[in-house]
């Protein structure tokens, strides 16, 4: 007879016949434990090669060193070394230190948007060449498919919105899959455009009745939709409609006057200016300045299983964002990724978006170099909003250890890591890191009080 067991994310939903070795709650759970203890014993072994190397340099023979070591006791001899010596650093270098590549062609898919420059540019700009890959980003139509493709491995990784891999792997509307976030792919980006026959209509409490589009369910435009809207006093679920549009379809919905609006990635909302056709409402970034956007997803078999070919796109990834996170390569950014096999767009819509000069279509130039920008880094307090809103909107039930899923899925060590090799300077500390969004002020260590105190909510 078949055997249920507790699903880890979520106490109140179980899961299916276990795992091969029965002593997880299903195979899923499994490879993540298993890709865990591979991680860990890798980094261990790596650790003992290093100080083995050291206390040889140091001491020479193998009869001194034994001696010194008889002495002392290993722990307080390498205690002693390190006095004088970055162990450390050591260690972290050695763990750095490319070696072959399990895989060099990879398909790395990716949705035509701006959101995704840095996975982008990184190919017709050199940087996966630079890292020995050869890389074939493969435009795709919307987000279910980028995350089928994904889960089936025909994709070795993908760009992805940020909150995917977290459904994913607590397996919100499907079972669930260890996934990751290795790097954030941009911040702020997005934008509420509003059809042009709305422009008299600038305050939300006068939205009743209209039909918006989002990107995805799991996404942080129908999340900040709904903030925005529910602080209003709208209710998302019952004064207006909220569909899945794919990016690429939006502005021909807009035309065509199935939708009223939408909050969309860029050069979308550019687009529907461009075309005459819609105007900006309000930037995202005006909502909660800082907000991560797209991220660049992996799975934890493909971390685990191969780490090198992992590092070697990690390091082209980061090194991409710190080349985008400079106003002055804008524009060359822009001519790179507007071609029709990336983005199809104009060059102009681009340039306005990735400079932050921009018309707003109603009759207005505006100036906000921050209007999209690229910062890699995964909070793990990000993926914690993230999962209050899945909770808030009922996407997710029961009780969520939000930390842990923040921490499994965000690597930000890894992350951390590639920031210091590419020029860029990672937080401190990962932890602590609090914000506002609208006002209203979000701590990370009280996610269930924090998904109390809204009125308008399903959970």
């Amino acid at each position: 007879m078949a055997r249920a067991f507790d699903n880890p994310f979520n106490p109140n939903v179980t899961l299916g016949n276990g795992c091969s070795c029965g002593q997880h709650a299903n195979e899923a759970e499994h490879a993540r434990a298993a890709a865990d203890i591979d991680l860990a014993d890798t980094e261990a072994l790596t650790a003992r090669v290093v100080e083995t190397a050291v206390v040889k340099a140091v001491f020479g023979g193998d009869v001194r060193r034994r001696q010194f070591l008889r002495l002392l006791g290993a722990g307080t001899a390498l205690a002693a070394i390190a006095e004088f010596f970055p162990l450390s650093l050591a260690k972290e270098a050695a763990a750095a230190a490319p070696g072959p590549l399990e895989k060099k062609d990879l398909k790395v898919g990716f949705i035509p948007i701006t959101c995704a420059t840095p996975i982008i540019m990184a190919h017709p700009m050199g940087f996966y060449a630079k890292q020995g890959l050869n890389v074939e980003v493969v435009k795709t139509a919307g987000w279910a498919v980028i995350r089928d493709k994904a889960l089936n491995k025909e994709y070795d990784a993908a760009h992805m919105l940020s909150p995917m891999p977290l459904a994913i792997t607590v397996g919100a509307g499907s079972n669930p899959i260890p996934w990751t976030v290795p790097a954030i792919e941009n911040i702020n980006g997005q934008a509420i455009t509003l059809s042009i026959r709305h422009k008299d209509k600038r305050d939300p409490k006068s939205w009743k009745g209209f039909k918006f589009a989002v990107p995805f369910d799991y996404s942080m435009h129908n999340y900040l939709l709904r903030y925005y809207l529910a602080e209003h006093g709208i209710d998302p679920d019952r004064d207006v409609q909220i569909r899945a549009v794919p990016p690429p379809e939006m502005v021909a919905n807009l035309r065509a006057d199935n939708i009223d609006g939408f909050l969309a990635p860029d050069p979308v909302n550019q687009r529907a200016v461009f075309d005459g056709v819609g105007f900006i409402h309000i930037l995202s970034k005006e909502i909660w300045n800082g907000h991560p956007c797209c991220a660049f997803a992996a799975s934890r078999d493909f971390v685990a299983g191969m780490p090198n070919t992992y590092h070697a796109l990690m390091r082209a990834i980061v090194e991409a964002t710190a080349f985008a996170s400079k106003n002055e390569n804008r524009k060359q950014i822009a001519e790179a990724i507007a071609p029709q096999n990336y983005l199809n767009q104009p060059v102009t819509v681009v340039e306005q978006v990735l400079t932050g000069t921009y018309a707003d279509g109603l009759g207005n130039v505006k100036r906000d170099p921050k209007r999209i920008d690229f910062d890699p880094f995964p909070w793990d307090s990000m993926a914690i909003w993230m999962l209050t809103q899945m909770k808030r909107w009922g996407q997710i039930k029961g009780d969520v250890n939000y930390q842990q899923i923040a921490e499994q899925v965000f690597l930000a060590t890894d992350a951390a890591r590639f920031m210091r090799d590419a020029g860029l300077a990672p937080p401190k500390a990962a932890a602590g890191h609090k914000f506002k969004i609208m006002g209203r002020p979000f701590d990370p260590a009280a996610p269930d009080a924090y998904v109390d105190s809204f009125p308008i909510r399903r959970s």
